[in-house]
């Protein structure tokens, strides 16, 4: 008897007639003989009309209270769920968060997973329960709920699986797989069956929508397979899972996007020991990503230091920076929220030279100058002006022959 999770997003468990279908689902797994745990979203739309609700109130809402608000949605989708599974005569239970309880720090809007206590889900899939289980959300130590941000039902489905040791987590989402690039703006993209898990984290920290990168990570450390496909029809998926030989003979397997990006400058930072210690301890505590960071050689005692953040952190790093920019006598703080980021990722880069030199050539004989650059062992990202992303991705999908099958460096 195996265990097995399926998480579902929002367009899955859109309207009753979804959630019918993702009763479907889970009931043909659990007549195959399995344990079955569901992990479900808010109905599509919800979380952004909740929070749409606080924005008409301030634009920027006390943390706290917003992760009470954004954490109903999943409610009524469990609820709804058990009582349709219910109805269709099988037995079922539906759990929020901090009735799991999921336990989490106190990062209100990025709450991170400390441990899963599965007691009583251990309990109720004994008694012969589909369990039902509320995504995105948990509780810290004091009794507060918190939430996982955007994706965090991909987290919550992960880190159930691993504290479980489930045999798969089975991630149902609005598209059939990982594709080598995303299918809406390059009709060439290509399905791909496998991918490791270096690679999916890559493309889910560069802007990839299909996977949360921290159920990545968790997926990688506890070695949870995860097989990525669509609610919508019984198809295989792609297989997110340990790397094999074959993986590294691919040079690049996906080009990935990011538009969520806005750069901030600092123009003459006092170039000494503990400055850029400083800003960026400030932007950490503020619980923002930082991303690439650009700092040029100083000139009469002083530097510009260029770097990115999500452009939903833009107003709350800015105050922040601004704050720190006046303390250290910095000139002026620039902003720009009109960049995007194009990235190439393949596990073969470790192995073969010349693959950003080609990414740079590439985008250059396409017109489109690149703002800053960031490598890592299997990746090269490059910061465009947004209006060039699609055409960034596009070329670089066929400089790369992302189409075909197998690609290896020549």
């Amino acid at each position: 008897m195996a265990l097995v999770v399926q998480k579902f997003g929002g367009t899955s468990v859109g309207d009753i007639k979804r959630i019918e279908n993702v009763a479907k689902k889970a009931i043909r797994e659990y007549e195959n003989g399995n344990r079955v745990i569901v992990v479900v979203s808010a109905m599509a739309g919800e979380t952004n009309r909740l929070i749409k609700l606080a924005h008409e109130i301030t634009d920027l809402p006390d943390e706290r209270e917003m992760d009470v608000l954004i954490s109903t949605g999943e409610q009524v989708t469990i609820a709804l769920l058990s009582i349709t599974l219910k109805k269709l005569g099988y037995k079922s239970k539906s759990y929020l968060g901090f009735q799991v309880p999921i336990l989490t720090d106190s990062a209100f809007t990025k709450a991170r997973i400390l441990d899963v206590k599965a007691d009583k889900i251990l309990k109720d899939l004994e008694d012969g329960n589909i369990v039902v289980v509320a995504g995105f959300q948990g509780v810290d130590e004091n009794g507060n709920v918190t939430t996982l941000g955007r994706g965090g039902s991909d987290t919550t489905a992960v880190a159930i699986a691993a504290a479980l040791k489930a045999d798969v987590c089975d991630i149902y989402t609005d598209v059939d797989g990982v594709y080598t690039t995303d299918p809406r703006i390059y009709s060439k993209a290509r399905k791909l069956k496998k991918i490791s898990y270096d690679e999916m984290l890559e493309l889910a920290s560069l802007g990839s929508k299909v996977l949360q990168i921290r159920s990545v990570e968790l997926a990688k450390k506890y070695k949870v397979p995860v097989h990525v496909r669509t609610s919508f029809s019984d198809e295989t998926g792609t297989i997110v899972c340990e790397e094999d030989k074959d993986m590294e003979k691919v040079v690049v397997s996906g080009i990935s996007y990011n538009k969520d990006e806005a750069r901030i400058t600092l123009v003459n930072v006092p170039d000494k020991p503990g400055v850029a210690a400083k800003l960026f301890g400030e932007i950490s505590n503020g619980n923002i990503v930082v991303d690439m960071i650009i700092q040029n050689s100083s000139k009469d005692g002083s530097t510009d230091l260029t770097f990115t953040v999500p452009r939903t952190d833009l107003k709350k790093a800015l105050l922040l920076v601004n704050n720190v920019a006046k303390e250290l006598g910095v000139e002026k703080v620039l902003h720009d929220e009109n960049i995007a980021k194009v990235s190439i990722v393949g596990l073969g880069m470790r192995s073969h030279s010349g693959v950003a030199a080609k990414m740079f050539s590439v985008l250059g004989q396409a017109g489109i100058n690149i703002l800053m650059i960031s490598t890592s062992e299997i990746k090269v990202s490059c910061a465009i002006d947004e209006k060039y992303t699609e055409l960034a991705v596009r070329v670089l999908h066929d400089a790369f022959e992302l189409d075909k099958e197998s690609i290896k460096e020549e």
